[in-house]
């Protein structure tokens, strides 16, 4: 990729004839795939279209050499969707909320409107219908980017002394709000590119001591970055949308959706790691490879909600969900553990005069 950035780039006294790109995406009609193993690599040519691959993605191919050294692609095989446990049926609906980049701290959040939320869920707010569904809420997840703390607080200075307890504000409202959610129902929370946690996936959970109040609940429970979990037999596997956003930079898809599909038919959450996604040195086992395929998926911090079902060829069925940045449209996501059908719960305080 000739567009894709290099840290030499910053230091070549030729760098200004590197064509101006749009900072999301770093694709161009030149790119080209590379099959590489320990024994060399060859160039692709054929039926492989550059776009839908990203570096690191392990497929069998099938074809032949060309005279110009190449290998033309005749048929690609991916790993594909990996085998599903079968889901126990179940008579009574039982709800889990999704919601992530509540950004508490930053211009866009929106007290009130977290507190609607809240509200909601808790059974405080609504008709009797509404209440009936909020008493059938069993879980929430709260998918990254919870808190917001300004860039000048972190670029390495020295902290001055009357801006450190600034620095813990949104935390402590944060903590505020999670202790009203997690007195009624159990909590996840998930660590984002935003909060204050590694950088590199997999992201390690945020420590308890920065949630004095709800971490005083056994409801609390701080994850990891992806997290995996079961209710109900129902898998559940997410992350707070470093990979997918990844993905969107070194590949094409007609939406989010389709490259959360892709990675679950490659098998792996983060192929691009860790060529242009900061993650741990592993050398034993790959943390990342989905080695048994989930009921519910999950990628937070997008621009909007968007969900699909996704069925296999071994008869797999999995519903994929685009979590929305709440702080800037309101909405969070409400998942029926008895049909995974999805719907969703927005919050707006504006009003017209």
């Amino acid at each position: 990729m000739k567009l894709k950035p290099s840290i030499l780039d910053e230091y070549s006294k030729e760098r200004s004839v590197i064509p101006l790109v749009k900072p999301h995406n770093f694709m161009h009609p030149d790119d080209h795939l590379i099959l590489e193993d320990e024994s060399g690599r060859v160039t692709l040519a054929g039926a492989i279209p550059p776009a839908a691959f990203v570096t690191g993605v392990v497929v069998a191919l099938h074809g032949k050499e060309t005279s110009a050294g190449n290998f033309l692609v005749e048929d690609v095989l991916e790993a594909g969707l990996p085998p599903q446990t079968a889901l126990s049926s179940a008579d009574e609906d039982k709800y889990v909320v999704f919601v992530s980049g509540l950004s508490v701290g930053s211009g866009t959040f929106n007290p009130l409107q977290f507190q609607l939320l809240i509200d909601h869920i808790t059974g405080h707010l609504g008709d009797e219908n509404e209440q009936t569904i909020a008493s059938n809420i069993v879980r929430v997840v709260v998918a990254g980017n919870s808190v917001h703390i300004s860039p000048r607080f972190v670029n390495g200075q020295t902290v001055a002394s009357k801006d450190q307890s600034r620095i813990a504000e949104p935390i402590k409202e944060l903590d505020i709000m999670l202790t009203q959610l997690v007195a009624s129902l159990p909590v996840d929370i998930m660590p984002g590119c935003h909060d204050p946690a590694n950088f590199s996936l997999p992201q390690q959970p945020l420590h308890r001591c920065l949630f004095s109040g709800a971490s005083t609940y056994n409801t609390f429970s701080s994850c990891s970055n992806p997290h995996q979990f079961e209710l109900d037999s129902v898998q559940f596997l997410g992350t707070s949308g470093q990979n997918i956003d990844d993905l969107y930079k070194y590949s094409d898809a007609k939406d989010k959706l389709e490259f959360m599909e892709r990675t679950l038919r490659w098998c792996h959450l983060a192929p691009t790691a860790p060529n242009s996604l900061g993650c741990y040195p592993y050398t034993d086992k790959d943390p990342f490879l989905v080695e048994s395929c989930p009921h519910v998926c999950f990628v937070g911090n997008q621009d909007k909600y968007e969900t699909r079902l996704l069925e296999g060829p071994e008869k797999q069925k999995v519903r994929l969900i685009c979590i929305p940045r709440f702080s800037e449209c309101g909405v969070a996501v409400m998942l029926n553990l008895r049909n995974l059908e999805c719907s969703t719960l927005s919050f707006s305080t504006s009003f017209d005069a």
